[in-house]
C-alpha cells in the first residue's frame, strides 16, 4: 500500500492571523489611547516651537 502524506503549506500568513494582529494592536491602541496622544502631542509641540529657530540676523 501506498503511504499518503499530506501537503501541508507553510508559505506566508493567512487571513486569520493578519486580523489577530490588527485586533491585538487596535486593542493596545485603545488601552493605551491617553498616553499615546499626549506623547505625540509633547513630540508635536517639540517639532513645531519657534523658540528653537535662531534668526540669521
Amino acid at each position: 500500500m501506498k503511504k499518503r502524506t499530506k501537503r501541508i503549506n507553510k508559505k506566508g500568513m493567512g487571513t486569520v492571523e493578519i486580523v489577530i494582529i490588527i485586533a491585538v494592536l487596535v486593542s493596545l491602541a485603545l488601552l493605551f489611547r491617553e498616553g499615546l496622544m499626549s506623547y505625540g502631542k509633547k513630540i508635536i509641540n517639540y517639532c513645531f516651537d519657534d523658540s528653537k529657530i535662531q534668526s540669521a540676523f
